[in-house]
C-alpha cells in the first residue's frame, strides 16, 4: 500500500536474511559469463538513513545489522553482506543502509541489467535519483507484482526476481502466489525469491500450503525467527521462499541460520527453519 515506508524497518533482522539471500543468489548468477537480469518488484527508495527519524523511531536495525557491524569472525556469507553495507558508510559508524536495489547494483557487471519497480510517489523520486542514469538500470513507477510480468522472460534468459511486498493487506498473501504462478509460466527457469513476515502464523501456513499445491517444483523455504510466535510482538520471524534456488544456497543457509538465530535471537528464543516445499 502507498502508506508503507520501509525506512522504519531498514536494517532489521528480516533485511539481514533477505539481503544475504539476494547476495548469494546474485553471486551464483555471476559465476557464469552469460549476462543476467535482476528484477525487484518493491524496490523502495534505494537507501536509508539509520540516523533519521524513521529508522530511529523503533531502532529495528539494533537487532539486525548493528549486531553484526563490529563483530569479528563472521561466517563467510555474513561477512560478505556486512562488507557490502560498509561501502555505504564513510566511517566505522553505522549511519546508512542500502536497500536491495543498491545492493544488487554493487553486484552487476557491465553486461547485466537491474529492473526496479516502486509505486510510492515519494520513494520513486528517490529511487530514480539513486539509479543516477546508470544504463544498466531501468526504473518503473508501477506496481511490480502486476507490471513485471511484461519483462518476463528477460532476453538474457537468466535472472532473479525479488518479491518483497509489505503484506499490509491480507490479500497480498494470495496475490503473491497467483503472481508466482504467472511469472513461472513465462520464465520457468528463473530464480524467484519471495520474502514474507511472520506476524500471524496461520497466514504463513496458508501461504506455504498454497505454494505446495500450485504445481511449481524446486522450492525451498528459509526462515529466521528472533522470538517465539506471538500475537504481542509484531513480526517475530521472517523468511524467504526461493523457487529454483542456487544449488549452493541450502548448504549455505544450514551454516548461517543457526548462527544468526543465536546472535540475533531475544533471550535464547531465536530459531530457524529450512524446509523443502517442493522437490525438483
Amino acid at each position: 500500500m502507498l502508506s508503507y515506508r520501509h525506512s522504519f524497518h531498514a536494517g532489521n533482522f528480516a533485511d539481514v536474511l533477505k539481503h544475504i539471500t539476494l547476495i548469494q543468489s546474485l553471486e551464483y548468477l555471476r559465476n557464469k559469463d552469460k549476462p543476467f537480469c535482476c528484477i525487484d518488484t518493491h524496490a523502495g527508495p534505494g537507501k536509508y538513513a539509520l540516523d533519521g527519524d524513521y529508522a530511529l523511531k523503533n531502532r529495528e536495525f539494533d537487532n539486525g545489522i548493528a549486531k553484526l557491524w563490529q563483530r569479528n569472525e563472521l561466517p563467510d556469507s555474513v561477512a560478505h553482506y556486512v562488507s557490502l553495507i560498509k561501502r555505504f558508510n564513510s566511517s566505522d559508524t553505522l549511519t546508512r543502509y542500502p536497500g536491495s536495489p543498491l545492493i544488487a547494483k554493487q553486484l552487476l557487471r557491465d553486461k547485466d541489467r537491474l529492473c526496479l519497480f516502486e509505486l510510492h510517489n515519494t520513494e520513486i523520486k528517490l529511487l530514480t535519483a539513486e539509479a543516477n542514469k546508470d544504463k544498466r538500470i531501468n526504473v518503473f513507477h508501477a506496481d511490480g507484482l502486476t507490471s513485471c510480468l511484461k519483462l518476463l522472460p528477460p532476453f538474457e534468459r537468466r535472472g532473479l526476481v525479488l518479491i518483497d511486498p509489505s503484506y499490509e493487506m491480507k490479500s497480498d498473501y494470495q496475490q503473491v502466489v497467483e503472481t508466482l504462478i504467472a511469472m513461472h509460466k513465462r520464465f520457468a527457469t528463473g530464480t524467484y525469491a519471495l520474502w514474507y513476515p511472520v506476524i500471524e502464523r496461520s497466514r504463513n501456513q496458508k501461504l506455504e500450503r498454497a505454494i505446495k499445491a500450485c504445481g511449481i517444483n524446486n522450492v525451498q523455504l528459509f526462515e529466521l525467527g528472533i522470538r517465539a510466535d506471538s500475537d504481542e510482538h509484531g513480526m517475530t520471524a521472517s523468511g524467504m521462499i526461493v523457487i529454483n534456488p542456487p544449488w549452493t544456497l541450502t548448504a549455505e543457509m544450514k551454516q548461517i541460520l543457526p548462527w544468526l538465530a543465536d546472535v540475533l535471537g531475544h533471550n535464547d528464543e531465536g530459531f530457524y527453519r529450512i524446509q523443502t516445499l517442493a522437490g525438483e
